[in-house]
């Protein structure tokens, strides 16, 4: 039996907002059962980058998240801005958050963070051999401290469940199984 879609009936905004986008969707299934209610948090793509130095260290940051109540351990990350093509916004991003550019970049995967429930992708990007040419760039809400980490320890770190983000734990583990 082929997995068929879903009918929206209807669709209405609850909020939004730059950051929050939140609608209801009265929807039929393929088997006409009829749900009034089924809720989709719609966000801009967003992307993230494992950036290596020149001398092999990945960089990692810490960061307040004030929804989880704790400093983070991550790697680069952000939202792709309306009209940006995936790479523009990594290599923003990266210079925006830790002052580093250049270097060899390469799409490693692309994930959904809740397709149940989102409607956005993030594109994961590896970014080789950059170095730091710029001071960070911070948006106002932002405060991060830039930890070149090596190798070794980031994969340590992964192993004992020190990266929280599931967004970043993806792409990490694909890096260390398809890196030397």
């Amino acid at each position: 039996m082929a997995i068929k879609k879903w009918k929206t009936l209807q669709s209405d905004y609850l909020i939004k907002r730059p950051w929050l986008t939140a609608r209801r969707d009265k929807v039929e299934l393929p088997n006409g059962k009829v749900f009034d209610e089924f809720y989709v948090l719609e966000f801009p793509d967003w992307v993230n980058v494992i950036a290596e130095d020149r001398e092999g260290n990945i960089l990692l940051e810490h960061q307040w998240r004030h929804a989880a109540g704790e400093v983070s351990t991550e790697i680069c990350a952000g939202v792709i801005e309306r009209g940006e093509e995936p790479l523009d916004a990594a290599k923003r991003e990266l210079l925006e958050e830790t002052g580093y550019s250049g270097g060899k970049w390469t799409n490693i995967m692309t994930i959904m963070p809740n397709p149940g429930l989102m409607t956005n992708r993030c594109h994961c990007f590896l970014a080789t051999g950059v170095e730091r040419v710029s001071g960070q760039h911070l948006d106002e809400s932002e405060d991060i401290e830039v930890i070149p980490t090596p190798r070794s320890e980031v994969l340590a770190m992964l192993q004992a469940g020190e990266f929280r983000q599931a967004l970043m734990v993806a792409p990490l583990w694909k890096y260390f199984a398809t890196t030397k």
